[in-house]
């Protein structure tokens, strides 16, 4: 046999089959995109750029992790929608058989046909990767607020590593598709378009489940209240949601058709009959079609919702990380008796001394000490160290605890609050405390009130413990309770001084980079000259064990970096999963339309006008195709005590912004969904209507 009559016949195949014209190059396009997609997102995890910039590392870090979803996603989605191509290409397969072609023969024809796809799309992909490279890294630093760098290079490792993931890609459908071709026969090969699935029997108890995982799910969404128990079993609802739907959806579209069946007035109707019938023709793949479409829906809902909320609440998160411009903290380990207001005065007055040097000023200010460990708060509202506690010490369980006077409570707050001997105020940070009392040791205090503010530090602002704060009306007495206690135990007190205050001098002033004075150089701005001034202060008195001097102006370009990083790579994932969900809708209706295409020509020919199909057509859409879209809304208003708790763990805590983002985030999606709708219904239209002309 001629060397070239496998190349050519594959390739025949692939260019001039009429039959499909509809769902080759749909399938060619998505293998270009996703191709074009994780180059992109590869070549900018490995960019030169990002990580000569403030932020760029945690950005890079980020695109790294999206390219591992998108290569995932990609093996996934395209054996899915390959398994359509195939099932058209299979009474083709038939009647080559049937002519004489081996299995074998129809293998080297799919080889050169994958090789053919393979390196067409592959090599397309790259060049339409390579093109818009630059103008998405270029898109991404204008997220960042960053410059934008106009020079244009080509990742060769990207490159390399994108050639060889859908190379594996491919060579994978290959197999799969060589496997389906050795299980069926010739004649099984022929008659695969019309073979319909046999009904399945009511699995009442597989329904259950589904209903059982689905109300699992939204209970835990609804009845979790802490944000860091609400981390711990996000993942497990995500798997009860996929299985549960997947279970609803297939179950129920059985029980939807014969429901349907059941009711003549219904179903005795010429724009109805064909529908159900056909949906009962194959009502399996069809639930499992529609629950595909609803879970993909479902994370583009809940992933773009919750990136777009996190992007445009960038600054709340960062003034919830950083109260104030500047942050002063000063560690005294477990002397005490140095954090007496004579040698706090002293650090105050360096300072004020350094600020005032760099013409800054000093407003806003937060001045108070604090006494704080880890440890496990039981029930009663009693503190256990880990290795007391029952629990074993779970870090889901464990509460930061701080120590802070009344005196400086009142002056954070402006508040005039009074205690007695033996009575505290608490105030819960990501929790909920309920105890009447807390206890520390042996000795137990009154909770008079539970507090609707506090001054949270950055620090406790940032860790995803919760945390709870205990106004004493002796600071000295309950700090020396609580060091005597870990003295005898694995609790570790750390002592603090806290100086927080706003600085009216521009960013670059504030922070512009490493310290300076240990090289013996004039501070070039704020935060150095503090550095300065406290190392100089510690080495004269030897006050404090340590400091630490943060600045909101330092850290708004890793903010911008993370948060932005996700915003982009959010929007990449949900352009890529919309558009498989888009693909999906419309290779389950072309496909389906060749199936019904001899229903519909037999009902031609008795009288059905080109108006019933149509109205047939949009029954049966209408009665299924807005189901996934349904469901997924449900899911969403369910996911979103979640997503709040979630966001809430990166200091997000509006909720107005994360409702807005949501609601305009479904309705666009809701927008893309019915134009797809009016694609895949002319497609199907077109594909049925035609039936009779062709006979």
């Amino acid at each position: 046999m001629n060397r070239g009559f496998y190349p050519r016949l594959a390739w025949t195949g692939m260019k001039q089959n009429l039959s499909l014209i509809h769902i080759s190059e749909p399938y060619l396009l998505t293998c270009t995109g996703v191709t074009a997609v994780f180059y992109i997102l590869m070549g900018l995890s490995v960019s030169s750029v990002l990580p000569q910039m403030s932020g760029g590392r945690s950005t890079a870090l980020i695109m790294s992790l999206g390219s591992m979803v998108i290569a995932f996603f990609a093996l996934i989605f395209l054996f899915y929608t390959h398994s359509f191509l195939i099932r058209r290409r299979s009474r083709e397969f038939g009647l080559y058989n049937v002519l004489g072609m081996g299995k074998g023969n129809i293998a080297r024809v799919l080889l050169w046909e994958t090789l053919l796809s393979c390196g067409a799309t592959t090599l397309i992909g790259l060049a339409l990767g390579i093109l818009l490279s630059k103008l998405a890294e270029a898109a991404l630093l204008n997220l960042l607020h960053l410059q934008i760098a106009y020079t244009f290079t080509v990742s060769i490792p990207s490159l390399l590593v994108t050639l060889g993931l859908f190379a594996a890609i491919h060579a994978l459908i290959f197999l799969r598709s060589l496997w389906e071709l050795h299980r069926v026969s010739a004649v099984s090969l022929l008659r695969s378009e019309s073979v319909g699935e046999k009904p399945p029997r009511a699995r009442w108890a597989l329904a259950v489940l589904g209903i059982a995982l689905l109300g699992g799910a939204y209970w835990l969404a609804v009845s979790i209240r802490e944000p860091l128990e609400a981390l711990t079993w996000f993942f497990v609802a995500v798997i009860m949601v996929i299985v549960g739907t997947y279970l609803l959806f297939i179950v129920g579209s059985v029980a939807l058709c014969r429901m349907l069946q059941k009711n003549p007035r219904y179903y005795y109707q010429p724009r109805h009959f064909v529908s159900v019938s056909s949906m009962a023709y194959r009502m399996k793949r069809n639930g499992a079609g529609l629950a595909s479409i609803c879970v993909l829906a479902t994370m583009v809902l809940v992933m773009l919702s919750s990136t777009t909320c996190m992007y445009y609440g960038v600054e709340d998160a960062l003034h919830q990380r950083y109260p104030r411009d500047i942050g002063v903290e000063c560690y005294f380990g477990d002397r005490l008796d140095q954090m007496d207001e004579a040698h706090l005065d002293i650090l105050r007055a360096a300072v004020a001394d350094a600020a005032d040097a760099m013409g800054s000023s000093r407003d806003n200010v937060q001045d108070y000490r604090a006494a704080w460990l880890y440890g496990i708060l039981t029930p009663d509202g009693a503190l256990r160290s880990a290795s007391a506690s029952d629990s074993g010490g779970l870090a889901s369980e464990m509460t930061r605890v701080t120590l802070i006077s009344l005196p400086d409570y009142n002056a954070l707050t402006g508040t005039e609050l009074t205690l007695s001997d033996g009575e505290v105020y608490v105030y819960g940070h990501r929790m909920t405390y309920t105890a009447p009392q807390f206890t520390v040791g042996d000795t137990t205090w009154r909770v008079k009130s539970l507090l609707d503010r506090c001054a949270v530090n950055g620090a406790s602002a940032a860790d995803v413990t919760p945390s709870l704060y205990v106004v004493v009306p002796d600071f000295e007495s309950a700090a020396r309770l609580l060091l005597d206690l870990s003295a005898n135990s694995d609790l570790s007190v750390q002592l603090r001084w806290y100086y927080q205050f706003d600085s009216d001098l521009p960013d670059d002033a504030q922070h512009s980079g490493s310290a300076s004075y240990e090289e013996g150089g004039t501070p070039r701005n704020l935060t150095d000259a503090l550095q300065l001034a406290l190392y100089s202060v510690n080495a004269e008195t030897g006050l404090t064990t340590g400091w630490e001097v943060e600045s909101l102006a330092a850290n708004r370009s890793d903010f911008y970096g993370a948060y932005g990083g996700l915003f982009f790579l959010g929007i990449m994932l949900s352009v890529v999963f919309s558009l498989a969900a888009v693909s999906i809708i419309y290779y389950k209706q072309v496909c389906e339309g060749y199936e019904d295409q001899s229903r519909f020509a037999i009902m031609q020919k008795v009288g059905m006008t080109k108006r019933d199909i149509r109205r047939s057509i949009n029954s049966q859409l209408l009665t299924v195709f807005f189901l996934p879209m349904a469901l997924s809304g449900v899911h969403l208003c369910f996911a979103f005590p979640f997503i709040h708790k979630l966001l809430l763990l990166f200091n997000l805590s509006n909720t107005s912004l994360l409702i807005g983002t949501t609601v305009v985030c479904y309705v666009a999606f809701a927008l893309l969904y019915t134009l797809a709708y009016k694609l895949t219904s002319n497609a199907y239209y077109h594909i049925v209507s035609g039936a009779a002309e062709r006979e």
